[in-house]
């Protein structure tokens, strides 16, 4: 699994499309970078870049945006609703996939120190990368904003990490540091810009300060005005939202509101959102209303209306959730293949993909066949008896099917994994060391992969059961295919399971591990033939 980090760098410009273009261009044309998402606000006066790639990679892409920001941006003559103390204001570094926080700390002080030295300007970190506990906020950090710069940089506990404690009128200073995923979502309000403000500091963690704290933990926030959308916005910053959810800020908002009698008008997320953060909300709108919503597309489609997310500008999923960017842009998938491609990658001369992936396959299909059945069994008028139990026993298949789906993919990531261990140098009783560490964690994922596929499947039976005895019956051998594909899906984990502990050297874990895919897999024969057996008992 290739390492991928995320940068969002926030420039201090958001009228002049030339200067936009030029930062965007310079971090698009830094080779590894991806730039995903230009998020440019006018009022604020501020744009937000999104892009990933290596750690090394993205670290020279947001030198390359600084440096660009340097020719064209000058703070001095710089004006907007946003709270800001630099041309290039912030610059964190989020871990995505395979890179550790830790990681993305050494990202933000490589960048940092290269931006000092070649610049010649303040630089502070932040976050995770604090090196004080004064600094790990970015409000405390901007407190005073640019026009507070030349006093504040005289001062000895405001003396920058990197740069010097000088003040660059053209540039102010910079903050970089490492975090997790930073959502920022605005909720629009028929109100002044007071008013707002008012229900920011009822809302925000921080409040009015220590003796008035706010309401929603890790929750940044102001009001301010937007000219050109006639409007208020409470703007948060949700620092981390499973903490305090999307939907929970929203809806507290409206809550505000309403005792203040002013309208709430939908919402605006600026830049980029994982997944996560909207099922979330989907899952608690579904539970809220009692709604039976399934399918992912539809499921954002719910949030998109509740949060009123298309209130200022379209909101397409494919533009704005950073997975699907993410998936399209810098992954090659099996699961992006025609069936007919991955049948032949699975027959080529090639070790993978092998019967691992086609073990996950087997089994997914056979969990979105149960689906299926459920599917056709629910909201029609001849079984309008068994929609309650149908809304509880589709769900499982569905979710189960995109995990199975997802292992496709992943048993083919581990046995690579494993053959890049193979490689590694052996020459030194260190390499050699490293080497068998490495090959010894690559087993272990390779075993880890198809073991999650069992586990999955044998907490679908208690529902396939069920299924089989009430589900519609011209569907009878869609669900005695779907048995026995997910009854072939474990048997290809049990295999696989097997040959990859072979070489394994923890001999405790191979013998629980043994163990524990041996019963699975005699569950799975047990529990298969008992759903036959009920099915071809409704045949007759």
């Amino acid at each position: 699994m290739s390492q991928l980090v995320e940068c969002v760098p926030n420039f201090s410009e958001g009228n002049n499309q030339e200067v936009i273009d030029a930062i965007s261009q310079a971090i698009s044309q830094t080779p590894g970078c991806v730039l995903l998402d230009v998020d440019a606000g006018p009022s604020t006066n501020r744009t937000v870049y999104t892009f990933v790639g290596q750690p090394e990679r993205v670290v020279e892409g947001a030198l390359n945006a600084a440096r660009a920001a340097s020719r064209l941006i000058d703070m001095s003559r710089h004006r907007g609703e946003h709270p800001r103390m630099g041309a290039l204001d912030v610059c964190p570094f989020i871990p995505v996939r395979g890179v550790s926080m830790d990681e993305c700390v050494l990202c933000a002080e490589a960048f940092g120190q290269q931006l000092a030295e070649e610049l010649g300007v303040p630089v502070y970190l932040y976050g995770e990368a604090a090196r004080t506990a004064s600094r790990q906020t970015l409000p405390a950090i901007r407190a005073g904003e640019y026009e507070a710069l030349p006093e504040k940089l005289k001062q000895a506990e405001w003396a920058p990490d990197f740069g010097p404690s000088s003040f660059v009128p053209s540039w102010g200073a910079t903050v970089t540091g490492a975090r997790k995923f930073l959502i920022a979502f605005n909720i629009n309000l028929l109100s002044t810009k007071e008013q707002a403000h008012r229900i920011a500091l009822n809302l925000r963690e921080q409040g009015r300060g220590k003796d008035q704290p706010g309401r929603l933990k890790k929750v940044q926030g102001i009001g301010w005005y937007l000219e050109e959308k006639n409007m208020a916005q409470v703007s948060t910053n949700l620092l981390d939202f499973e903490v305090t959810a999307l939907h929970t800020v929203y809806e507290e908002t409206c809550r505000e509101a309403q005792e203040l009698s002013l309208p709430v008008v939908g919402s605006q997320l600026v830049g980029l959102v994982p997944l996560k953060a909207l099922l979330d909300a989907a899952a608690f709108y579904c539970e809220k209303e009692n709604l039976f919503v399934l399918e992912e597309e539809h499921r954002i489609r719910l949030v998109v209306s509740r949060l009123g997310l298309d209130s200022l500008a379209p909101f397409n999923p494919t533009e704005r959730v950073i997975e699907y960017l993410v998936h399209d842009q810098t992954e090659q998938s099996l699961l992006d293949t025609t069936l007919r491609v991955f049948i032949r990658e699975v027959g080529a001369r090639s070790a993978a993909p092998g019967g691992g992936s086609v073990a996950a396959a087997s089994a997914a299909m056979g969990a979105a066949l149960a689906s299926m059945v459920g599917q056709m069994t629910y909201g029609r008028r001849q079984f309008e008896h068994l929609d309650t139990k149908m809304r509880r026993l589709i769900p499982p298949f569905h979710a189960a099917s995109a995990q199975l789906t997802s292992l496709v993919d992943s048993d083919a990531q581990a046995f690579a994994a494993y053959l890049e261990a193979l490689k590694l140098p052996k020459s030194t009783p260190a390499e050699k060391d490293r080497r068998t560490a490495a090959l010894q964690e690559g087993l272990r994922q390779a075993v880890a992969v198809p073991l999650t596929l069992a586990e999955t499947v044998s907490r679908l039976w208690p529902a396939l059961r069920e299924l089989a005895l009430c589900g519609n019956l011209a569907c009878l051998s869609d669900l005695q295919v779907a048995t026995k594909a997910l009854e072939t899906g474990v048997f290809g984990a049990y295999f696989n399971v097997l040959i990859n502990l072979k070489d394994v050297t923890d001999e405790a874990f191979k013998d629980q591990t043994r163990q524990h895919v041996s019963s699975l897999l005699q569950e799975a024969k047990t529990q298969a033939a008992l759903v036959l057996d009920s099915l071809e008992a409704r045949r007759e």
